[in-house]
């Protein structure tokens, strides 16, 4: 123990004279970036580090917080610090009891919080890319978290349970979270015209195109046909084009789909170009969830409050026993 002292009394004192002699080769108004601000027992917390993180839960760069409120800036510092000194007594534990998550394991919840909040992989780089955020990031961040419910498990020895009325009051008093666009999935037969002004072959197309429709009619599978006829995208994958939120549609695909149900087939859409012959292969109509179809997202809200604040007691405890500095 004495020795551990005297290591950090060592590592500090090191800090201190590099940062002070960094201050003397830069202007004095110059915040050096990737100077040390903490030390939680041998992991440091540099500036860069920091600054990181309060642009990830923020979305805003530090120094755009502190020019519209320096009270602001100063604040989300020391919340944001407070919150890494946690994070890193956490991984000194993960890393001593050797907990580990696999790539698998992030695949697996990514897509959970993709379907709890029915949402694609488009909206999710979105979403990211609002905050500033990479998908890999991203997958750290979802990594890191997995790690810490794994130590909660291990540390913490206590089962969360939720109560059925507790959903059930969630649910009703926050009805308005749980909503969701209109989405459509559609797929395409296509056949090209070459010539534009040849009435001849769009005789021939056109005859095609009622040669196919009879088959769908005759209970043949679109997609095998998109494979055989379509000239269009998506031919390999049976004329699959993707899941399309409602409000992306242009003018002329919404009429098309409006009164399509799932499973249903336009009749012959001629272009000048060729013919299409589209297939709503799923439609969601979006809106108000049910109880039933929002139930699960909002276990995972209320599962992560109460680990939340398991977590924050946990940590309290172990962090009376770590070494912290803190260096501004």
């Amino acid at each position: 123990m004495k020795a551990c002292k005297v290591f950090r009394s060592f590592i500090l004192s090191l800090l201190l004279v590099l940062t002070a002699t960094a201050l003397l080769k830069s202007p004095a108004s110059a915040e050096i970036r990737n100077r040390v601000v903490a030390i939680v027992n041998d992991q440091l917390v540099t500036l860069y580090e920091l600054n990181i993180k309060i642009k990830a839960l923020t979305g805003l760069d530090p120094e755009e917080i502190r020019t519209r409120s320096e009270k602001d800036f100063m604040q989300a510092r020391r919340d944001v610090l407070d919150m890494l000194i946690n994070d890193k007594i956490a991984q000194g534990k993960i890393k001593e009891l050797e907990i580990t998550v696999s790539q698998e394991d992030v695949d697996k919840a990514i897509e959970k919080v993709k379907q709890d909040s029915q949402i694609t992989q488009e909206d999710l780089l979105a979403k990211l890319k609002e905050r500033g955020m990479s998908l890999e990031a991203y997958r750290e961040n979802v990594k890191n978290e997995l790690e810490r419910m794994q130590l909660i498990n291990y540390e913490v020895k206590s089962k969360i349970i939720l109560r059925e009325e507790e959903v059930r009051k969630y649910y009703d008093e926050h009805k308005g979270e749980f909503t969701s666009q209109g989405k459509v999935r559609l797929s395409i037969i296509f056949l090209k015209q070459e010539d534009p002004a040849s009435t001849v072959e769009a005789d021939a197309v056109k005859k095609k195109g009622e040669l196919i429709m009879q088959k769908i009619r005759d209970g043949e599978n679109f997609g095998a046909l998109a494979k055989k006829y379509s000239q269009g995208p998506g031919a390999d994958e049976g004329g699959d084009l993707g899941l399309f939120k409602e409000p992306d549609l242009n003018a002329e695909m919404a009429e098309i789909v409006k009164n399509l149900p799932a499973g249903g087939v336009s009749p012959l859409i001629i272009t000048p170009n060729g013919i299409r012959i589209m297939k709503v292969t799923e439609k969601d109509p979006g809106g108000e969830k049910s109880f039933e179809q929002a139930q699960d997202a909002i276990r995972s809200i209320l599962y992560r409050k109460e680990l939340d604040a398991k977590y924050a007691e946990w940590v309290k405890e172990l962090r009376k026993k770590a070494y912290t500095k803190v260096i501004f």
